[in-house]
């Protein structure tokens, strides 16, 4: 695997601030920015931009700290549904919360949240108050009749207007959110719309990473994108508005393109200005491709993400989480690719080790599952569930091992600790089945490692599994989700489950 890099982030930071300062001069110095994408964590850029600092718009925006101003929105039927972020598991609104916390670790206070489209729910209200009570200022946003159409009624003191006006004193405000549909966009224009009534000449920008504008359509990196939105139906597309102002090709995707006229209307209408942007593309302040350089190594990374997302989608699917149309979605973007999902070079090795533990337990009747793990230097470690723990605590116990260098008969774990936590588990009614999942096998790991000078080493190990690829036979249990979570492993997982069980523990 190694650690070779493709991206420049230094680059990537010296030209975004210049742009993004650029375009607020533009607009006299109060420029709203939308910032589209993950402000912080953001592990599919890191996934397929090799090199890609996760944090690095964080890092962006503390070297513009003293010129920018922090607004984060968060749609209230996000709330309502309890929409998860899948990268850590949690809800939108305990997402908004963690963002809150990470921008004030980095320095970076808010102006307040916006709540979009309001809805009186019992959570929603019970968020709003849990902000209020921290001093966290909260704004609500009411439902526009006729967004995003009627235009007339759109600008006008019963669209915008209606809306509370936030108070910012930078020229450039950063509005965010925890995820699509926040609300983002509308935010930025009511409050251009409030900044207009009040003598003040600001602009909007967009800051999206992906697609990358400059790359072409079908780059793997752009369709990487596709396959990250494939619930969404999202797609890319030539922006024909920037092809035919400035007979130059760039990349956007669908919603952007198709939103244009109508955003283009609202803004003119806001600021009396026909000719400040002629495409979608024009509106973005986005640098990411101008710090590619190893394109050979954004390709091979971006069809490896989009083999994930194909597992990703399935697993969802199996769960009932995701409809047919978006695993029929993502098949089409494997095949278009031209990559399988046993590219994957964990897939194989994982599916083996559950044929030979089969093969091995003949005679039985019990659930045989497997996983396997690629370590830094390439080579890959396998393990089966027993009936002390599951599939990924053995590979993840196997994989510390080898990197410790710890001969494979030493035991980590005492087979009397692991039955014991198991008979606790029964005895407490926590589970019919004693097994140890992952979350619980670090716990025992740890306490071991008290007295056990061995399970110490192997444990220091752990921290050299992140960003390892891992692959697993069945979907994980909630337990082994969380713990492979917290080791930073990329998973992917069969669409089946470990038993006929409907409750995973």
């Amino acid at each position: 695997m190694g650690t070779s890099v493709g991206f420049d982030n230094h680059k990537y930071l010296e030209e975004q601030t210049k742009f993004i300062l650029e375009r607020a001069k533009q607009f006299g110095n109060k420029l709203y920015l939308e910032f589209g994408g993950k402000l912080m964590f953001d592990m599919h850029a890191a996934r397929v931009l090799p090199g890609y600092d996760p944090n690095v718009k964080m890092k962006l925006l503390q070297q513009l700290k003293d010129k920018l101003d922090i607004i984060i929105c968060i749609h209230a039927g996000d709330i309502e549904r309890r929409k998860i972020r899948a990268d850590f598991g949690i809800s939108y609104d305990q997402a908004t919360l963690k963002l809150i916390d990470d921008l004030r670790e980095w320095g970076l206070e808010i102006c307040g949240v916006v709540i979009t489209r309001y809805e009186s729910h019992p959570s929603v209200i019970q968020f709003k108050r849990v902000l209020e009570l921290h001093n966290i200022p909260v704004y609500v946003h009411q439902t526009i009749h006729g967004y995003p159409t009627n235009v007339d009624h759109i600008v006008s003191e019963d669209g915008y207007g209606a809306n509370p006006f936030i108070k910012t004193n930078k020229p450039i405000v950063v509005v965010s959110g925890p995820g699509p549909g926040s609300g983002k966009m509308a935010t930025c224009l009511s409050q251009i719309y409030h900044e207009h009534k009040r003598g003040i000449k600001a602009g909007y920008a967009k800051f999206e990473t992906f697609p990358i504008w400059n790359l072409p359509l079908k780059h793997p990196v752009n369709i990487a994108y596709e396959a990250a939105t494939a619930d969404l139906g999202d797609y890319n597309e030539i922006d024909p508005f920037h092809l035919e102002a400035h007979n130059e090709t760039a990349v956007n995707y669908n919603r952007d393109v198709a939103a244009f006229p109508v955003l283009k209307k609202i803004l003119v209408k806001i600021m009396g200005n026909g000719n400040m942007y002629q495409s979608p593309t024009d509106m973005g302040v986005n640098r990411v491709g101008f710090a590619i350089i190893d394109d050979d190594m954004m390709q091979k990374a971006a069809q490896a993400e989009i083999i994930r997302r194909y597992f990703s989608y399935h697993s969802e699917y199996a769960a009932g989480r995701a409809p047919k149309s978006t695993t029929d979605r993502i098949d089409l973007i494997l095949e278009e690719v031209s990559v399988t999902p046993t590219d994957r070079v964990v897939v194989q090795p994982a599916r083996n080790a559950t044929e030979n533990a089969k093969e091995r337990g003949k005679g039985h009747s019990g659930i045989f599952s497997g996983a396997a793990i690629q370590l830094k230097n390439g080579s890959i470690i396998t393990g089966t569930n027993s009936p002390l723990m599951h599939a990924p605590s053995a590979v993840i116990l196997n994989a510390i091992k080898i990197l410790a260098e710890i001969p494979k008969n030493i035991y980590l774990l005492s087979p009397n600790i692991m039955e014991s936590i198991g008979e606790l588990k029964e005895s407490l009614g926590r589970s019919a089945n004693v097994s140890l999942n992952l979350e619980e096998t670090m716990i025992a790991l740890s306490i071991s490692a008290i007295t056990n000078p061995t399970a110490k080493v192997a444990m220091d190990h752990l921290k050299e599994l992140k960003d390892c690829d891992m692959h697993l036979t069945h979907i994980p249990s909630p337990g082994d989700e969380a713990g492979l979570r917290r080791l930073g492993v990329r998973l992917t997982s069969d669409p089946v489950y470990a038993g006929k069980n409907l409750f995973l523990f």
